[in-house]
């Protein structure tokens, strides 16, 4: 801790060991609990550094012990004392310093509290729009304070990796103007310029491009972003992303250097990381896992089995194994022959919630029998070459899905999830990264019945599969790289478009006329021309990645601040109504919905 001066404290509470002991101190705090015995008062004081017990004994000083006993838990005190070795069957091993205490000699109440909504040693029984109205009293308790510690070194181990790796930490602009693909822009209006609007960034996509068409090589800024988006437990209106941009690299340099970070960033917390991770290209990543942010630390995989029915009479089967653009998916079940058929009805009904036409399934029964509802519809040849790829056994199970192949990837991923909570697998490591690469460079929207850009539309295809334009565009590769740990997308980037030529063919690609990507994306273009090196960046999840580091359930307990789920701010009011006055001001009229 850092050095103390003046009238209140010599020392914070947790600085009070036994290398302390028969000095007099001062501490200043806020009251945790207190324990009334008599003649004896025992109070546990608390600032950021932890605890310290103080103890007011009556012939110390009779009239400090009285004041002491009308104290009120969270009340701002400060205490000057001696500090005392506790009496052996005193001592609190749950504390570092739980072997001594201070023995008060004078209190100064700072400011009395009033009556809690919730103490501070119980504020998890409080309701979260509880917690978020006194957000001020839910950020004192010590997990909370633990947090934001971890989160303000990592954050300080960035910016040191950086500088000491070349970069320069550059702040781009918050009002900017609505660029709108991909999520929602918060706009807010401009009253010198009626009828325009400013819009907070999603990210500094567009100004750290530009950075790299200024010359500044390396850039990185710890930068505040906004999307108008649904909420949940990893995702706020605002958040903040280590935002990283680089000049004359590959994907290679970007990932490596990516890892070295990361490999900074666990070692606050005393994990130490192994480099380089596995690379998955997108389309395995789908067929393997049936997602493109897998969990890698369970080790079921799933399988595409398409060959073995081919030549299958049983239509769903047979039509998903013939037709290119579809798929047959599996997941063997080790001892899954064991399953009641209630359980596997069960499992098919949730699939069905989730948008899957069926699932089938197959036993291997350890007798040699084969129970299936459509064992009727399979030869004996397609059921042992079947057992035989995914190494089944008698009393296994095979799990299958048929359908178009991103669709039935995707929804193999969901049964997945749901098998390994079955079997109750346990995590073969804390800790599993890997990148996905090799994206697909578009997407098919059908709200806006177009193809759009999967990860942005300043992402340069890999000009080896630009020959798929116009007849399959869709099988054009995007020069994108997704880092994912533990089934959790913390960070994504790609090398950039860095001419003008590259760039008006991505916005053709995605069908957005010359004129509209001219207005919007003039300045862009512009730059372009007057010698752009290639260059490619990442950005990181940060409240995310902390949100893991420390194990909190939801990403609102690594923001200050935060809002609820349906993006409101129970302590502020926010957002909140103004008066007719300011939109008047502002050119604005409310129309009631």
């Amino acid at each position: 801790m850092s050095e103390l001066s003046g009238s209140y404290r010599t020392h914070y509470c947790g600085e009070i060991t036994k290398d302390t002991v028969h000095q007099t101190v001062k501490v200043a705090g806020w009251v945790h609990t207190k324990r009334d015995m008599g003649g004896v008062l025992f109070i546990d004081l608390r600032d950021r550094s932890g605890l310290v017990q103080v103890v007011f004994r009556e012939e110390v000083n009779a009239e400090v012990l009285e004041q002491a006993k009308h104290l009120h838990y969270e009340t701002v005190v400060a205490v000057t004392g001696t500090v005392e070795f506790r009496p052996p069957d005193t001592i609190n091993p749950k504390l570092p310093n739980g072997d001594v205490e201070i023995v008060a000699q004078t209190l100064s109440v700072l400011n009395p509290a009033d009556p809690l909504p919730f103490t501070i040693q119980e504020a998890h029984k409080a309701s979260e729009i509880t917690r978020l109205t006194y957000r001020f009293l839910d950020l004192r308790r010590p997990e909370m304070w633990r947090n934001f510690f971890i989160r303000h070194r990592v954050i300080l181990g960035i910016r040191n990796f950086l500088h000491k790796h070349g970069f320069v930490e550059v702040e781009t602009p918050i009002l900017t103007r609505s660029t709108p693909e991909g999520a929602r822009d918060f706009l807010v209006p401009s009253r010198l310029h009626p009828g325009k609007f400013y819009a907070l960034p999603q990210s500094p996509q567009l100004f750290k491009q530009l950075l790299m068409v200024s010359g500044f090589d390396r850039y990185f800024q710890i930068a505040r972003c906004f999307r108008d988006e649904d909420l949940r437990a990893d995702r706020q209106p605002e958040f903040t992303q280590v935002d990283i941009e680089m000049s004359f690299v590959t994907e290679d340099d970007v990932m490596s250097l990516t890892e070295d970070l990361l490999q900074e960033m666990f070692e606050e917390i005393g994990v130490t990381l192994s480099p380089p991770f596995p690379r998955i290209p997108f389309k395995e990543a789908l067929e393997r896992y049936g997602s493109d942010k897998p969990d890698l630390r369970y080790p079921l995989e799933l399988m595409r089995v398409d060959d073995m029915f081919t030549s299958s009479e049983f239509r769903i089967l047979g039509d998903a194994a013939r037709e290119p653009s579809r798929c047959v998916m599996s997941i063997g079940v080790k001892g899954g022959a064991s399953w009641t058929r209630n359980r596997l009805d069960q499992l098919t009904e949730y699939m069905k919630s989730l948008g899957s036409p069926g699932l089938f399934w197959i036993k291997f029964e350890k007798n040699g029998d084969i129970k299936s509802p459509i064992k009727k519809f399979l030869t004996s040849t397609e059921l042992s070459r079947l057992k035989e790829k995914l190494d089944l056994r008698e009393g296994d199970l095979v799990l299958m899905l048929a359908g178009v192949w991103e669709e039935t990837c995707l929804l193999a991923g969901k049964l997945r999830e749901r098998v390994i909570q079955l079997l109750e697998l346990q995590p073969t490591q804390d800790w599993s990264f890997c990148w996905i690469i090799q994206f697909p460079l578009l997407e098919w929207s059908e709200e806006e019945n177009r193809w759009v850009a999967r990860h942005h539309p300043f992402t340069s295809p890999d000009p080896e599969t630009l020959n798929f334009y116009p007849n399959h565009p869709e099988k054009i590769r995007a020069r994108a790289y997704d880092i994912v740990l533990n089934g959790v997308e913390i960070g994504g980037g790609s090398i950039r478009n860095h001419t003008v030529e590259q760039q008006e063919t991505v916005f053709k690609i995605l069908g957005i006329p010359r004129e509209e990507y001219e207005e919007k994306f003039s300045f862009l273009l512009n730059a372009l021309r007057y010698g752009a090196p290639p260059h490619g960046g990442i950005a990181l999840g940060l409240d995310r990645i902390i949100m893991m580091m420390v194990g909190a359930p939801s990403i609102r307990d690594v923001i200050a601040f935060p809002k609820t789920a349906s993006g409101l701010c129970p302590l502020t009011g926010s957002p909140s109504q103004v008066s007719n006055e300011q939109l008047k001001i502002l050119n604005i009229r409310v129309i009631p919905s």
